[in-house]
């Protein structure tokens, strides 16, 4: 069903329809002018008329569908030959081009639309052929001049017509074509974005809420040891875990109202990291922060970057390693900045870790830098990230 609408969409093209106006204008012409004339003809002539009439409005519409469909060039030369014979029959029938020389006007418009110029060129001249022979033949020379410029001209003007027309149209369909492009890779940007954004969403909760969770899970666990022996200190415990739970709600909301509350945006680096360090202290873990070569100014990025690394590796210290100390390095270097975490736990046979390790991987890659995980079962783990500048 579908097939055979879009089969007569393109029977009934502009150009199709155009072709049948103009060849029926011209039938009429000539038709009024036998009768004005009231030239008699036998039977048989008018037989022959009539068929070769409407053979070339068939093979003009259905048959140029065809051919154009088909793209070849022998199909092409078939077709314009089949034509120029019809209308050479008609002609001749006729006595002269007259009212009928409009019929091989829409052929030159046609050739100029399926052939190359190599071919085209041909064409037109057996197309002006055929309008200026019976001219020639039977007409004062005066006449047939004139006649012979205005037929030239029009066949001249059909054809640049045409190629200018197509080339608008095919210029459209190319802008066209390049704006659905552009409409997928813009789609395919937006969703990447969201994607990016989501992945981001992911390490900021992972590595924000997840560490303040942790901290409390283990100043709680620090209470409860000794709760039954030490009630102050347990008490001192539980307080600090309720800071801790209170920072964490307080940043979550942050998180939610801007997508991002950043710890080092409010701080320098050196100053935002002893402040994490002093959180693990608190809770019970030894950690120490050294700094070396000379303080400078980094990017926001790199700033958050180094801040959830740390942040990531003393989480992972205090849930799995079973660690005495954990030495925290952070060196300003001459070509970029590294950061080491290290601690003295059972260590690990896997060096690929979880989803927050994954997440410091991504936030580096993002700034061109590397992340090399060591350790081993009872050795210990040590992280070392690296970024230039």
């Amino acid at each position: 069903m579908n097939s055979k609408l879009g089969h007569n969409t393109k029977l009934l093209s502009s150009g199709n329809v155009a072709f049948v106006i103009v060849v029926c204008a011209s039938y009429a012409s000539a038709t009024a002018a036998l009768i004005y004339t009231r030239r008699s003809l036998p039977a048989w002539e008018v037989g022959v008329l009539l068929a070769a009439a409407a053979a070339y409005l068939l093979v003009g519409t259905y048959g140029f569908m065809r051919c154009r469909r088909s793209g070849s060039r022998v199909g092409a030369v078939v077709y314009f030959v089949t034509q120029l014979l019809l209308a050479y029959t008609l002609i001749r029938l006729r006595g002269s081009a007259g009212e009928l020389s409009l019929i091989l006007l829409p052929l030159a418009g046609q050739s100029a639309l399926v052939l190359t110029t190599q071919l085209m060129i041909p064409v037109c001249v057996l197309i002006y052929l055929t309008l200026v022979m019976p001219l020639l033949l039977r007409s004062r020379w005066v006449d047939a001049v004139a006649l012979a410029l205005v037929y030239g001209t029009g066949i001249v003007f059909v054809v640049v017509f045409t190629r200018v027309a197509a080339s608008e149209r095919q210029a459209r369909t190319e802008l066209a074509e390049a704006n659905q492009r552009l409409r997928d890779h813009a789609s395919q940007v937006e969703e990447l974005a969201k994607t990016k954004e989501r992945n981001r969403l992911a390490r900021e909760i992972h590595d924000s809420l997840g560490h303040y969770l942790t901290v409390v899970n283990v100043q709680i666990g620090a209470a409860r040891t000794v709760l039954e022996h030490n009630r102050l200190r347990a008490l001192d415990h539980l307080s600090k875990a309720q800071a801790l739970t209170q920072e964490g709600l307080s940043e979550v909301r942050h998180s939610v109202a801007a997508l991002r509350a950043s710890p080092t945006e409010s701080r320098p680096l050196p100053e935002a990291l002893a402040k994490l360090v002093e959180q693990w202290n608190a809770a019970g873990l030894r950690a120490k922060l050294v700094i070396s070569g000379t303080i400078r100014p980094l990017t926001p990025q790199i700033n958050l970057t180094l801040y959830r690394a740390t942040q990531e590796a003393l989480t992972n210290v205090a849930k799995h390693a079973d660690a005495s100390n954990v030495g925290v390095k952070l060196n300003y270097r001459g070509d970029g900045v590294s950061l080491g975490v290290k601690d003295d736990g059972v260590g690990s046979d896997n060096s690929e870790g979880g989803f927050g390790l994954l997440g410091v991987r991504e936030r580096v890659q993002l700034l061109r830098g590397s992340v090399r995980v060591s350790t081993n079962a009872g050795r210990g783990f040590a992280l070392e990230v690296e970024i230039p500048e």
